[in-house]
């Protein structure tokens, strides 16, 4: 099926430290606010007024956060046994969840002013087909939060690995097994050219140079401290290299009328 493999149906059960990790989930959502709220305000876009999908939910503990600053929230999922448990701790009026599929996702085109799509794309196994389903239920000048891990990374926190990433898919296959990660690597992960690719139809506007240069305003801190050698190394990267960053924060405008046809 496409690019990749299999859907994980049971990828709560699969990560359960980070899936239920409520703490950590909640600091993932406060991040992606923070920079679609930015966005929103350079736009002068209303959030209240806004309705966001978000890609992936499982738990649903992203997006009741995300219920606290957008008029209407939606969360999909494959995982059922993610889905269930959202419902069963839902915390606002203005949030729902279903069972759906990110490839073919049970919307009506032009749906929603907002959506999320935070380190999904390796997960899917057409990520291309979930991309082009974005495009199709965002309304034209719509926006998607899209976080995404570049291939070209020295660490893989799937299996707590070095260099699995960039391996053949047999090798890495191998790797994982050996190590005792599991059976196989899942993830189908692409460079920065690749992911250029997979977002072509869409205006990219980089908040992954913002995020580093100013983690205060971006709820970054538990990543990058302000004034540390670390935030020195990453602006570096990202100033002479910006192909080597690991995590790219994009913002993804549907572009309007013709432009968005034309892009396509």
């Amino acid at each position: 099926m496409g690019e990749g493999r299999e859907y994980q149906h049971d990828f709560s059960e699969i990560h359960p430290k980070t899936m239920f990790d409520e703490p950590g989930r909640l600091q993932k959502a406060r991040k992606t606010v923070a920079v679609i709220l930015d966005a929103l305000r350079r736009a002068g876009i209303d959030p209240r007024e806004t309705r966001l999908l978000d890609i992936g939910c499982s738990t649903g503990i992203l997006t009741r956060h995300y219920a606290e600053f957008f008029g209407k929230v939606v969360g999909i999922d494959i995982d059922d046994g993610a889905v269930e448990w959202a419902r069963q701790n839902r915390a606002a009026d203005n949030v729902a969840y279903r069972i759906g599929d990110s490839m073919d996702v049970p919307f009506p085109s032009g749906e929603f002013d907002l959506v999320t799509c935070t380190h999904i794309y390796e997960h899917v196994p057409d990520a291309q087909r979930m991309l082009d389903e974005i495009f199709r239920v965002l309304k034209f000048g719509g926006f998607c939060f899209f976080a995404a891990e570049n291939r070209l990374r020295a660490w893989d926190g799937h299996y707590d690995l070095p260099f699995v990433t960039v391996l053949p898919r047999p090798l890495a296959d191998l790797y994982v097994r050996v190590t005792g990660r599991g059976q196989r690597r899942y993830e189908t992960h692409r460079t920065l050219w690749g992911l250029k690719q997979l977002v072509r139809a869409f205006e990219v506007i980089d908040y992954t140079r913002a995020v580093v240069r100013d983690p205060e305003k971006f709820e970054a801190t538990d990543l990058i401290r302000p004034g540390s050698s670390k935030q020195r190394l990453a602006n570096t990267t990202l100033n002479v290299a910006y192909w080597a960053s690991p995590t790219y924060l994009w913002i993804l405008r549907k572009p309007t009328g013709e432009t968005a046809d034309e892009r396509r």
